[in-house]
């Protein structure tokens, strides 16, 4: 006879999985890994602070309200974040350009359009390969790119490269947040099932704070990119989502669970 009051088994029963970043983004990832049979375990390791050059962005912000670009281009949903700080304008001839969904879902959110989303690669590099077409090839187009302090300038340069006219500018800067001893200990004891890798400096902090992982111990990164920054840092990485989005990172963990069952 079936028991029909049998719960079948989730693919992650009995997995800890360390997600490193809280507010509503941790929240919605805990829920979903919690969904999934996983104890999440929310442990922010890094945070955002305003940029030393103040001046600057409200400078560059004033231009772009006053419509001195053609394009804005933004790379994260914390840029986003500044920009509504700041109460910014962005004029209907000025166009809006998001890495990604995400990004492009918290500029939607703050009542801001967005005019493209790369369709491939949600990534600096994946908007940099589909601008021109995007663009319908116009040229030369005033840029501002606003971007973290500790992020690398590919879409800055590239767009330069090709003959824009770009002004980058910080709108934040990237620090460190300590974790705590019982997360380390967690760690370091292999209680840790899994850990979940969102950005390059998030893989920094694993490996300064949490490394070198034991052996057992998964990494899972959002991206590519994200998944060669964490490489650089000396962690080795098992398995890469395929779009930069949580319900797609929580997915590759899922995959990597099944091929060790």
């Amino acid at each position: 006879m079936i028991d029909r009051q049998a719960k079948a088994p989730r693919p992650l029963d009995g997995w800890r999985v360390l997600v490193p970043r809280g507010g509503p983004w941790g929240d919605s990832v805990a829920a979903n890994l919690r969904a999934k049979g996983a104890a999440p375990v929310i442990a922010p390791l890094i945070n955002f602070a305003p940029t030393d050059d103040a001046e600057t962005l409200a400078s560059a912000l004033a231009e772009l309200a006053a419509g001195a670009f053609d394009w804005l281009t933004v790379t994260s949903a914390t840029t986003v974040d500044v920009l509504s700080s700041h109460r910014a304008v962005i004029p209907t001839e000025t166009h809006v350009a998001a890495v990604g969904e995400t990004t492009a879902a918290a500029l939607t959110a703050a009542g801001y359009r967005v005019d493209i989303v790369p369709h491939e690669d949600n990534s600096a590099r994946g908007l940099l390969e589909e601008w021109t077409q995007a663009t319908a090839g116009a040229f030369p187009l005033k840029v501002l790119t606003l971007r973290s302090e500790i992020a690398k300038p590919l879409l800055s340069e590239g767009l330069r490269r090709i003959g824009h006219d770009v002004r980058s500018v910080v709108a934040y800067r990237t620090i460190g947040v300590p974790v705590s001893e019982q997360v380390t200990a967690d760690v370091a004891s292999g209680r840790i099932n899994a850990v979940l890798v969102t950005s390059g400096s998030v893989a920094e902090q694993v490996q300064l704070q949490l490394g070198p992982l034991p052996q057992g111990t998964l990494v899972v990164c959002i991206g590519p990119q994200t998944a060669r920054d964490a490489r650089a840092y000396g962690l080795e990485v098992d398995a890469v989502a395929d779009d930069r989005t949580a319900e797609s990172l929580i997915d590759a963990l899922v995959r990597q669970a099944d091929s060790l069952v």
